[in-house]
């Protein structure tokens, strides 16, 4: 008997039927060269101890531990582990009865690729690039493909795996829709997305660059501001650009705005002695249907205003005057230095003698003219009493 189960065609029936009785494997793949085994999550996962089919018993240990989760030993010797999840990663050794190590195996947990969340950005005429998140968090390494369709021919996005962006130079823009291919591949599987483009809808330029705001000596209500385009714009005149300027004195929540094709603007009505916020952004001027771009950084500036910190020089050995200044009122967000003039004091003292004679006349012809007007009613009404007794005597006299 020990001679027949030795024979070839017994050792071949018996392998025949382990492979039979083998479970299911499926979406499990093994890079026999690195010791790594793939498996999908939140299924049973078979891990075979080596390529020998000699039916002995063995022990399998987790990281060095006999410790294992959920599982399963088959008759061959197989370890199936029911449900897997992160927690069972690791290294998987099996053990022969005398404890020598037969086989050894890193398993690593994930899922095949989903769906890709794709997003494009075309900060110029000449220039896509297109970046995307994974839907499903597959967490194993994956390669990408990635393809452009403008007109009838595909052809290739360059792929960054890197930061997971593609990018395309000089497309059709006269086109009206665009077609993006992104195929997603890993060792359980592969998925293709597809995304339909209007690039003439998402053209949004960079924010201007270099943006600068002078005072003007002399002038405290203006400011000069002035910017370059962004860099990655090409400046010719078959991609005129328009530009937003807005600005507010610091504190306020009102912005001021000025629409430009020029890279420079004046502002004439700046907030004197105030600092104000100024930013920029862009729009391609011919494309209506194109975005704006973000604003620029804030930049803070200040308008012109006269230096009084630095005083006339006083000799160490002068006798100092004491100069008495008497405080007025005065509105603080428009009021600017002046300076003291007795002159201007005597002729407002002046204007204002005259303001109360005129007003004293007023008054007084007023009183003057309530009493004449009830002088005059008192004398009438005087006269209808004497008439009324007059008229009554006479009544009287007459005989009945």
């Amino acid at each position: 008997m020990p001679g027949l189960l030795s024979s070839p065609v017994c050792l071949t029936v018996i392998w025949f039927l382990s492979w039979s009785l083998c479970p299911s494997c499926a979406q499990i793949r093994t890079d026999e060269v690195s010791g790594i085994q793939f498996g999908h999550l939140e299924s049973n996962v078979t891990l075979a101890c080596g390529k020998s089919q000699i039916w002995t018993p063995v022990v399998w240990h987790l990281n060095h531990s006999s410790a294992l989760p959920w599982h399963q030993v088959t008759s061959n010797g197989s370890l199936v582990l029911l449900q897997v999840d992160h927690s069972v990663q690791g290294d998987y050794s099996c053990y022969d009865n005398q404890g020598l190590l037969v086989h050894s195996i890193k398993l690593k947990l994930g899922y095949p690729p989903g769906l890709l969340s794709i997003s494009c950005q075309v900060p110029n005429h000449t220039h896509v690039r297109c970046s995307w998140v994974e839907s499903v968090k597959t967490f194993l390494p994956a390669a990408y493909n990635a393809s452009f369709r403008d007109g009838r021919e595909w052809r290739p996005c360059i792929v960054d795996t890197t930061h997971r962006h593609c990018d395309i130079d000089h497309p059709a823009f006269w086109q009206t829709t665009h077609v993006l291919r992104i195929t997603e591949t890993n060792v359980l599987g592969s998925q293709t997305t597809l995304v339909l483009l209007t690039l003439h809808e998402l053209l949004k330029p960079n924010p201007p660059e270099a943006v600068s705001v002078s005072p003007l000596e002399g002038y405290p209500k203006k400011l000069q501001v002035s910017w370059d385009f962004p860099s990655s714009w090409p400046q010719h005149d078959a991609f005129p650009l328009m530009f937003h300027v807005r600005y507010r004195p610091l504190g306020s929540i009102y912005w001021s705005e000025i629409f430009s094709e020029d890279t420079s603007v004046m502002i004439f009505d700046a907030l004197a002695g105030h600092v104000h916020q100024i930013q920029v952004r862009a729009r391609d001027e011919v494309n209506s249907e194109s975005q704006w771009s973000e604003w620029s950084n804030l930049v803070f500036a200040h308008p012109w205003e006269v230096d009084t910190t630095h005083g006339p020089a006083v000799d160490e050995g002068s006798e100092v005057i004491p100069v008495i200044i008497f405080p007025a009122r005065t509105n603080p967000e428009t009021s600017t230095a002046k300076s003291h003039n007795p002159a201007f004091e005597e002729e407002g003292n002046l204007g204002l003698v005259i303001l109360l004679v005129l007003f004293s006349v007023v008054i007084l012809t007023t009183v003057l003219s309530l009493i004449f007007v009830v002088w005059v009613r008192q004398r009438r009404r005087n006269h209808v009493t004497k008439q009324e007794l007059t008229s009554m005597v006479k009544m009287k006299s007459m005989p009945i």
